[in-house]
């Protein structure tokens, strides 16, 4: 994969990194004090991943997706998980239209370029497993047909902490599916006095231009893969992944693809960032968030998954 790549950087379009800095800069007007998580969410949607955002509700996971949508002038649609929410609620149906005499596809609120998938585990495994073909493959398949999802596609799902009354853990090849897991936690003091004397944050959003179009967003996702990673930055990457299958506290370290997630990743970090070549700290700030939600512990220490990635990075040196 990186013997395709050119041998140097490849600069953004001087108008396209001024759309990307203003779109990144609207954003958090409207998400206060959240600057690492609203950069995280934009490294996820041009990564061509998705985004899980794991917190207590009221805190902005669901303001942060409205106001990504409205920035990005993406069509948007939000699901409401709950437990009778069933498949078909969301990739839609096949109805026998009679004038025609045969069955017509009525296609759900997946197909939209943003979906909220509002507190995903609310809803039975069924339903949530519903949505990992779309996600992988940006299509889904009603009655043997496929059916192409709008480009871009970008799921960013909430999911309450899992001690909270009527929750289902995700399982593991659903956990994978997303790029980046992230929490947004209580705001600062000076940005929570700024949010309480300001307006109404819907009203902010209602009023927000269009930063950026969905043809741009195409073309930062083709300059991603463009982003130069040297010998020595595989090597990290790549010490990262195996100390995960060695570690006493782990039982199931990072997968190949979880590999190629945390490059791709660390790629497009290094693109907002401004930069059209990866540096180790461009792997060290995405890691945690992609690795901690992809590892299954062993039961053999007393850390958490978000504790013990953090552990791994001080670990392995950058050489």
């Amino acid at each position: 994969m990186t013997s395709t790549m050119p041998d140097t950087p490849v600069a953004l379009p001087a108008e396209l990194r001024t759309n990307l800095d203003r779109a990144v800069a609207q954003v958090n007007s409207v998400v206060l004090g959240k600057a690492s998580q609203v950069n995280l969410a934009f490294v996820s949607l041009l990564a061509g991943g998705h985004l899980l955002i794991e917190d207590l509700p009221g805190v902005g996971k669901t303001t942060l997706a409205h106001a990504l949508a409205a920035t990005l002038d993406l069509s948007f649609q939000r699901i409401q998980f709950t437990s009778d929410l069933l498949p078909s609620d969301i990739i839609g149906v096949s109805i026998f239209e009679r004038d025609h005499n045969r069955f017509e596809f009525h296609p759900g609120p997946l197909f939209a370029q943003l979906v909220l998938a509002d507190e995903i585990n609310r809803a039975t495994p069924k339903t949530q497993s519903a949505l990992l073909e779309a996600m992988a493959e940006q299509q889904v398949t009603v009655d043997g047909r496929s059916h192409a999802l709008p480009a871009p596609f970008f799921v960013v799902a909430t999911q309450n902490p899992l001690d909270l009354a009527g929750t289902y853990p995700l399982p593991d090849s659903q956990l994978d599916r997303f790029l980046l897991r992230i929490s947004l936690d209580y705001p600062s003091r000076e940005a929570e006095r700024e949010l309480l004397t300001s307006a109404n944050r819907q009203q902010i959003i209602a009023k927000l231009a269009p930063c950026m179009s969905a043809a741009e967003i195409q073309t930062l996702r083709e300059h991603v893969g463009a982003v130069v990673t040297s010998p020595a930055l595989i090597d990290y990457v790549q010490g990262l992944i195996s100390i995960t299958r060695a570690h006493a506290e782990i039982r199931i370290g990072l997968s190949p693809r979880a590999g190629l997630a945390l490059l791709m990743a660390a790629r497009s970090h290094a693109l907002v960032a401004g930069r059209g070549y990866c540096l180790p700290e461009d792997v060290q700030a995405v890691f945690v968030p992609v690795a901690a939600h992809r590892l299954t512990l062993s039961g053999a220490g007393t850390r958490d998954r978000l504790q013990l990635a953090r552990a791994l990075l001080n670990e392995v040196p950058v050489r």
